[in-house]
């Protein structure tokens, strides 16, 4: 089930949680605050796509059935060619919906991971007290621009999502730098 191009990723999983493996409580240093994966939200789905496809080619093919009757069949390689095209843009749109970003905040770092569609992997590190998150509004559109700023670097996050996600975006990350900046717990 596709819950839209935020996902949540749980603090409370062990994978998350470094330390209890000895019976320690986990160092509050290296907690995750907030943990996110960010990916392009494709609304059609692998299986509908074959659907669309054969529905597509269908009409493609009775539409071509008259011109080769009436001897125009060179139709039928340009009806060919315009369902070939269909095929090979829908996967060239698929290709890039795997394409992701991870954004990990914890006390002492803030981590971003761009993944690319062929799988290249970029990675930047800041210190979340150093950390200044700037936005584009567009009066009329919503949020159209993330990036994050520290030290003379600066990194665009989410470019890929839309205005409403950007916003909430924005307002999680946010909440998860000033939980950062006041330092970590170290009890309950």
């Amino acid at each position: 089930m596709d819950d839209g191009p935020i996902h949540m990723i749980d603090r409370q999983n062990g994978d998350h949680q470094k330390g209890w493996e000895n019976g320690h409580a986990p160092d509050p240093a290296v907690q995750r605050i907030y943990a996110v994966r960010l990916h392009p939200h494709r609304s059609l789905s692998e299986r509908n796509f074959w659907v669309l496809l054969c529905v597509f080619s269908a009409i493609s093919f009775a539409t071509t059935i008259p011109f080769v009757v009436m001897g125009a069949w060179p139709v039928a390689g340009f009806m060919g060619l315009d369902v070939a095209i269909f095929y090979f843009a829908f996967r060239a749109n698929f290709r890039a919906a795997r394409a992701y970003e991870d954004v990990n905040v914890t006390p002492i770092e803030l981590s971003l991971a761009k993944v690319s569609p062929k799988g290249a992997r970029a990675e930047w590190h800041f210190n979340p007290s150093w950390v200044y998150l700037h936005k584009e509004t567009h009066e009329e559109y919503g949020v159209q621009k993330i990036a994050l700023f520290s030290r003379g670097r600066s990194v665009e996050v989410g470019h890929f999502l839309g205005p409403d996600e950007k916003a909430l975006l924005v307002h999680d990350l946010s909440l998860a730098l000033a939980e950062a900046r006041r330092g970590p717990r170290f009890s309950d």
